[in-house]
């Protein structure tokens, strides 16, 4: 069965996902573009037969069976939820919403309509962090984890940079794919309290584009993530990732393991007087390489959105619920707003275990 798509929004990362549909198989049928002009290029680019200047005028006009939406932010949830109440399966680009209580409306939408709801959070379906992921297990318990959201010497302009468009700056920008890398590699683990400082120091707007968070997760791990647009350097690319557990260190990008060498020879040297263990040589960390070149030729490989682009069509055909799915978007949105409210209060903000997101998982039963 080949499944017909429409895509909302004209610009790059609808650009993204339409070759991602192309390569599952899929055939975009629609495109949802206020800009006729952007909106023929769009067309043309990609063979698509028909354009609408609404999601609601595309369900009343065309047949599809499933809705991308890659829009300015303040257009996600209401795009969304039009669709999901017309049972129409939605893939939204991060953030899934202005704010967590919009969030939480697409999430009921999902649940009352028992309809397919992914949230893009690209960086699961990265090969890389799924090479990490599978080897958590070696580091022992993750006692704390550091990662970027940043781009350096560059910053998006736009609706980006206003606040009633975009909902926020860096951190809603970018700094949101490192929190949820870190969520990922960690379990998905809920949060439990927020502390943030932010500021705006290289651009002139109503939005953030220098910030640090830390997150406290009900498993006893800490996050620290920075975020940041235009910043002078940065310790690692975005979604970079280093998890420090009790039996080793693991990272993305450079993506490698480094555990303690528990060879039985190195247990015989320690036994030695001191004069002579100094003249023999050994390794107290063994690197285990995952592989991958460092840096690579693409930080955003077509190759990681056709993989999540496989898991929403999965999802679809199976009737499944994605992951990353509302709850995982909704969760990163009570993040952010946590975040937000840290950095204007000066305050640790503790978050209540998320009972909003258990009334509405209640729904479906």
């Amino acid at each position: 069965m080949t499944l017909k798509v429409a895509i909302a929004g004209a610009g790059h990362i609808a650009e993204v996902h339409a070759r991602a549909v192309q390569a599952q198989g899929g055939q975009v049928v629609a495109v949802i573009e206020k800009f006729p002009e952007q909106a023929g290029k769009f067309a043309q680019k990609f063979s698509i037969a028909n354009q609408y200047t609404s999601v609601e005028e595309a369900l009343a006009r065309a047949k599809f069976d499933a809705l991308i939406i890659g829009t300015p932010n303040f257009l996600h949830a209401p795009q969304a939820i039009v669709a999901l109440n017309a049972k129409v399966p939605v893939l939204v680009e991060k953030p899934m919403a202005l704010n967590s209580i919009e969030a939480e409306q697409v999430l009921e939408a999902s649940l009352r309509s028992n309809v397919v709801l992914m949230v893009g959070h690209c960086w699961r379906f990265d090969e890389e962090t799924q090479w990490l992921k599978n080897r958590r297990t070696k580091l022992g318990r993750i006692i704390r984890t550091k990662g970027y959201g940043i781009h350096t010497h560059w910053g998006p302009g736009g609706w980006f940079t206003q606040k009633a468009l975009s909902g926020g700056g860096a951190i809603a920008d970018i700094g949101i794919h490192a929190i949820d890398t870190a969520r990922f590699l960690l379990g998905d683990p809920q949060p439990v309290s927020v502390f943030a400082r932010m500021g705006t120091y290289y651009q002139n707007s109503d939005v953030d584009d220098t910030g640090i968070i830390i997150v406290n997760w009900d498993n006893g791990t800490t996050s620290y993530v920075e975020s940041g647009w235009r910043q002078p350097y940065s310790d690692g690319p975005q979604a970079s990732t280093q998890l420090y557990g009790t039996r080793g260190f693991g990272q993305l990008f450079p993506t490698r393991l480094l555990l303690p060498n528990l060879n039985p020879e190195n247990n015989f040297i320690k036994l030695l007087p001191t004069r002579l263990r100094s003249k023999l040589k050994r390794k107290e960390v063994v690197e285990i390489k995952s592989g991958f070149k460092f840096p690579r030729q693409d930080h955003y490989p077509q190759s990681m959105y056709d993989r999540q682009m496989a898991h929403f069509f999965e999802c679809i055909q199976t009737n499944r619920t994605p992951s990353p799915g509302g709850a995982e978007g909704l969760v990163n949105m009570k993040i952010v707003d946590a975040a937000y409210q840290s950095a204007k209060t000066g305050q640790v903000v503790l978050l209540d275990s998320m009972p909003s997101l258990r009334s509405l998982t209640a729904i479906q039963s």
